[in-house]
């Protein structure tokens, strides 16, 4: 059987270990990982290997010529142009006219690949893919199986509410040629993410096999470490990584250690090491050859690349050291620290945590670095979480790194691109803001500033203008101290994960696009923003209704002090609206409230709203999203509710309907819909999913429990502003209020409770959870839902918390209390296995 070895890595998130090598030739122990993985092939009686190659590719070709010095015949083929994981094997299918393995130059394992041909053949599979367990699943992609190992689902790098399995895609795979044959010559696309789930789709035999032994992605520098220390204490089966000369001690060639060095294992020596008087080495620790560790040094949990120098009394701990680096006396080199090849350190400077120092630098004697020496600095992992980019003001979110983050964002589109900028009416995004706006047009993209707008409006004019994106800088609704940045595509949906992705490794790279002078971005402010979304949002409402009769259009809306009072009163004025506005003066220091404060605001509503006997009372959300609302009795009608109001004066009026609704909300959404016959379709948590969803498939309203509300023939993003006029518009048609619906409202059972937990055993409990109650599952987007005698039970993981939700729906409320606490002890019974 031939490999087809993926070698192509670039290794951004390792960086700067990987700046000048490729990923798969970074040295782990006694030889590169992808030595490793040559000697695992191997050991399974592949000899005959293929491999992909991109990143300076002519390292790997020089290093393993034809393989013969190896036993093995290596050819390679060279992408100029990235083609993805399966694009890469369509470019070589000629020479695979057999069944073939595909495997990652850049993970070490000790997983039996002739398991998994024998299981891909037993099965009479298209492909197999090698899965494994493990316990923090969110940055790999997580795969969902039948009993037979058929595999359901794909979930890319899912959050922690999409995490279904703690059984992980490991880039290993057995394919049949004909497979390839569904990828396009020279088209861009991978295995899972694009290959895999086509294959799904047409309902082709793909198959899973979860394998046991050793597997871990060196994806971070983290992990390296953390491999490096696995490899050396023998948790993964390699090759002998030299002479074993005692105490767990292993020397790759002849080593020099002086008579009273102390040293401690797992320890690795490579040949030509020196190791003086007084030394103490504390593994687990690598030194590789020709490195010299001088007088009185002391190495603990680190690793010394070769021919490096460690002067007198240094102390590494917890750090990694180059190749040909120059440690001067009575340095101190601190945990998690690294530093990069032909780097030299004079004496006595001290090198602080997680400090990273690119190469070719040189720190003067003394110096204390606290910062990364880098291209530039920063030490984030990832960009992106939840709501966009979010960090603390003036410590994780500073000017210099927004000017950088506009750079990168400018950088991932087209030169020439346009892109919608605006703020929440706050000094802190406002500076934020203008950081963000410097770094577009250095490289090479126009800015279309549109100073303060509601979100939607800012959504809406990316979407309906040619703008290839947009940002929006906001102050968190949920820390004052924090600001939210958050982007969105051409269309307005927020980013996808690729697109993230993509902005993240110009970012982590500082591989920014420099402009030439004459080619730097303008900054426009268009004068129509208002004026199109105004547009719009009239001829998406019924005009031929307005102005509504008195009892509908009477309304009180409280506008938070925020931007859509800039936008809304005008519209509603059009419109005829007999409406009573409140907070409506656009006042930055009051537009973030403490949940007290909220509560307060919303009872003086509700006591507006009753004095008034109006429709009901409304409260927007500082952006324009969500609203809050009461009814004409001053109640304050909760997101639930107010969901199941909405969507019964909708099925009233226009039969037939389609709604979107939550994986959590009650059946009685279906009964509703089946009365009209329109249609309920339950979907995904988040507001993302939410957006999604309204892309496609023909909705008439989608909403969530939480205030949001998209009518898609509108918009497919939320848009609080929209969502009064169109609940009015309803009451009128239904000839009903608000608070009329809300007390004619179908009753519902609904219990729910929390169940804490350790982040890396969620993947884990709801594997199990899928195992052990398979036969009662009922397919969801979200979570795993069980059916209990007519009733059901929906056991979820917070996206943003270490924690689970327990959902019952009963036939009354004891019973929906009872199957809480039920499943419940059930959750907590498998988080103690």
């Amino acid at each position: 059987m031939k490999a087809v070895v993926m070698a192509g890595g670039e290794g951004t998130r390792l960086r700067p270990l990987t700046l000048g090598r490729p990923k798969p030739m970074v040295p782990l122990v006694n030889q590169s990982v992808l030595s490793h993985i040559l000697d695992l092939l191997k050991r399974h009686g592949i000899t005959d290997v293929i491999m992909t190659l991109q990143y300076l590719s002519g390292q790997i070709r020089d290093y393993y010529g034809d393989g013969s010095n190896l036993g093995m015949n290596i050819e390679y083929s060279v992408e100029e142009v990235p083609l993805g994981t399966a694009g890469s094997v369509r470019k070589i299918l000629g020479k695979l006219d057999d069944t073939f393995l595909v495997i990652s130059g850049d993970a070490l394992t000790d997983l039996d690949l002739n398991c998994l041909i024998d299981f891909h053949r037993s099965n009479g599979a298209a492909a197999t893919m090698m899965l494994y367990r493990v316990p923090n699943p969110l940055e790999y992609g997580v795969v969902t199986t039948d009993e037979a190992g058929r595999i359901l689902r794909f979930y890319e790098k899912p959050g922690w509410s999409e995490v279904m399995s703690d059984t992980v895609n490991t880039g290993i795979y057995v394919v049949e040629p004909e497979v390839m044959r569904l990828v396009d010559r020279d088209v861009v696309c991978d295995f899972s993410h694009d290959l895999f789930r086509q294959m799904i789709h047409e309902g082709q035999p793909l198959y899973g096999y979860v394998g046991k032994g050793y597997w871990t992605d060196i994806g971070e520098i983290e992990t390296y470490m953390a491999a490096t220390a696995d490899a050396l204490s023998g948790a993964v089966r390699l090759e002998p990584l030299g002479t074993h000369i005692g105490g767990n001690i292993w020397c790759g060639g002849e080593v020099e250690v002086a008579h009273d060095a102390r040293l401690f294992g797992p320890v690795y020596l490579g040949s030509g090491v020196k190791i003086k008087g007084g030394v103490t080495v504390q593994g687990p620790a690598v030194i590789r050859d020709n490195t010299v560790v001088d007088t009185g040094a002391r190495i603990e949990r680190s690793i010394l690349w070769r021919n490096s120098y460690i002067g007198e009394r240094v102390e590494v701990r917890g750090a990694l050291v180059g190749m040909q680096c120059s440690i001067k006396a009575n340095v101190i080199i601190s945990e998690g620290a690294v530093v990069s090849d032909n780097t030299i350190i004079r004496e006595n400077a001290v090198i602080q945590p997680m400090v990273k120092i690119w190469p070719d630098k040189e720190v003067e004697a003394g110096a204390t670095v606290t910062t990364s020496i880098i291209w530039g600095s920063q030490g984030r992992r990832h960009l992106f979480g939840r709501y966009g980019v979010t960090g603390m003001v003036n410590v994780d979110l500073t000017p210099e790194f927004c000017v950088k983050i506009g750079a990168a964002f400018g950088t991932a589109l087209r030169k020439g691109a346009k892109v919608v900028v605006n703020r929440e009416a706050h000094n802190t995004p406002r500076v934020l803001k203008r950081a963000v706006l410097s770094g577009l047009p250095s490289a090479g993209v126009d800015v279309l500033d549109t100073a303060t707008q509601p979100i939607p409006v800012t959504r809406f004019y990316t979407r309906h203008s040619d703008a290839s994106g947009g940002i929006h800088v906001r102050l968190s609704p949920y820390d004052n101290r924090v600001v939210d940045i958050k982007f969105f595509g051409s269309t307005g949906l927020d980013l996808s994960s690729r697109e993230q992705r993509s902005i993240e490794n110009v970012f982590f790279r500082e591989d920014f696009r420099r402009v030439y002078l004459d080619e730097i971005g303008q900054i426009t402010y268009p004068s129509d923003v208002q004026e199109r979304y105004g547009n719009h949002f009239m001829g998406a409402l019924k005009r031929h209704l307005w102005p509504l009769p008195n009892r509908y259009d009477h309304v009180i809306i409280d506008y938070a002090n925020a931007s859509p009072a800039l936008v809304l009163p005008d519209l509603l004025t059009q419109l005829k609206c007999d409406v009573v506005a409140i907070n409506s003066l656009v006042d930055q220091s009051l537009l973030f409230r403490t949940r007290p404060q909220w509560e307060e605001d919303m009872t003086r509503l509700g006591s507006i709203t009753k004095a008034l006997s109006a429709n009901f009372g409304v409260r927007l959300d500082v952006g324009g999203e969500r609203i809050f609302l009461t009814t004409n009795e001053g109640e304050h009608i909760n997101g639930l509710d107010a969901l199941i109001a909405v969507a019964q004066l909708l099925f009233r009026v226009q039969p037939g309907a389609k709604v979107g609704v939550p994986v959590t909300a009650p059946r009685l959404f279906e009964e509703m819909a089946e009365k009209c016959g329109g249609t309920v379709q339950r979907l995904r948590l988040g507001q993302t999913s939410l957006m999604e969803a309204a892309t496609k498939d023909g909705f008439d309203l989608i909403a969530d429990d939480r205030g949001l509300f998209i009518f898609p023939e509108f918009t497919p993003f939320p848009d609080g502003m929209f969502a009064i006029a169109k609940i009015m518009e309803l009451t009128a048609q239904a000839n009903q209020s608000l608070s009329d619906a809300c007390r004619e409202r179908p009753g519902y059972k609904i219990e729910r409770a929390q169940v804490g937990c350790q982040w890396e055993s969620k993947g884990r409990v709801m594997r199990r959870l899928r195992e052990q109650f398979i036969n009662r599952a009922t397919e969801v987007p979200d979570g795993v839902q069980l059916d209990a005698d007519g009733d059901w039970v929906l056991i979820l993981s917070d996206p943003d918390e270490p924690c689970f939700w327990v959902y019952a729906e009963g036939r009354d409320q004891e019973r929906a209390r009872s199957l809480v606490e039920e499943y419940t002890t059930e959750v907590n019974a498998l988080l103690a296995e």
